[in-house]
């Protein structure tokens, strides 16, 4: 990962981006989606941040379990990409919920295989779906995001079966809020959560609210 990042289209308002017109019914039960965006870290630091969201791992989806790990991850050849595990609540926090959060601050969806100076395959945007009815509503958002212009580009989002989540190394979880003053979280994570905060936070879990500590 590069120590800076440019991610212009993390620059539209909370207010262009509609609420979802479609979702996933309420049910009991914590629920799961995989969610790539670019650097791992700095998407869990800003999915985690929602109030709702009960876990969140970093790791690798879309390749083979040999290669799902950091160092040929980063070689761009292994079709991974590095996404989160979010774990939540979904009488406390929406599937199309988080998708609107995801599409508008944690990363820019009209990137190609890149986030910034973030480049390959493996900083891919994507939802690794693992249901009909997740795949329904992301293909639902992304179109309602298109005929809404909301983006300048075109939303390049890819939608890909799960078909397994490898945990990434230990050092890589909660990277964000363990390594505030990382040259690469102060650049890129730390923009993302303070557009997080200033523009979600009625979404947000109590102490994000109540620290200047965006990361903490």
């Amino acid at each position: 990962m590069t120590s800076s990042c440019s991610i212009p289209g993390l620059n539209v308002p909370r207010s262009r981006f509609p609420q979802p017109q479609q979702d996933l019914p309420m049910e009991e039960g914590e629920q799961r989606v995989v969610l790539a965006g670019g650097c791992f870290w700095c998407v869990e630091a800003v999915i985690l941040a929602m109030d709702g969201v009960t876990r969140v791992e970093s790791g690798y989806a879309g390749g083979a379990p040999e290669t799902a790990n950091y160092e040929a991850v980063c070689t761009g050849t292994t079709g991974h990409a590095e996404v989160i595990d979010v774990h939540y609540d979904p009488t406390k926090v929406s599937f199309g919920e988080l998708l609107r959060v995801f599409f508008s601050v944690a990363h820019d969806p009209t990137q190609l295989n890149r986030q910034g100076n973030d480049r390959g395959t493996q900083y891919r945007s994507a939802v690794f779906y693992e249901t009909p009815e997740q795949k329904q509503v992301v293909e639902s958002y992304i179109r309602q995001l298109g005929e809404a212009g909301v983006y300048p580009d075109p939303i390049v989002t890819t939608l890909e079966p799960l078909e397994a989540f490898y945990p990434a190394e230990a050092h890589h979880q909660n990277f964000a809020a363990r390594n505030p003053y990382q040259p690469y979280i102060m650049a890129v994570a730390a923009p993302k959560m303070e557009k997080l905060i200033d523009g979600f936070s009625d979404r947000l879990k109590p102490e994000y609210t109540d620290s200047n500590d965006n990361l903490a």
